[in-house]
């Protein structure tokens, strides 16, 4: 999931004229902070929020398919984790 953080952040950085862009910028940054690693539910929460940014502005379309990898991503860590796997 770190991995798809970090192109999602990069993407936005190399975009970075896009409407918003400071704000997603921001929350990724947010969503990979040590506080969200650490509580998965606030990371959930701080997706939603770059979601509902990217949803209401149009952005690059890499933006947008980096988001989808994070989302993928974190689909697959929430199953391991309750299929009891360690975070």
């Amino acid at each position: 999931m770190q991995g798809s953080w970090g192109n999602l952040r990069s993407i936005v950085i190399d975009n970075f004229e896009f409407p918003s862009s400071d704000k997603l910028l921001f929350y990724t940054h947010e969503a990979m902070s040590w506080e969200s690693v650490r509580n998965i539910k606030k990371m959930e929460v701080t997706l939603l929020l770059i979601q509902n940014i990217i949803e209401q502005k149009e952005p690059p379309k890499e933006v947008i398919e980096w988001l989808e990898e994070v989302r993928l991503s974190f689909k697959v860590t929430l199953e391991a984790i309750s299929e009891g796997i360690p975070k």
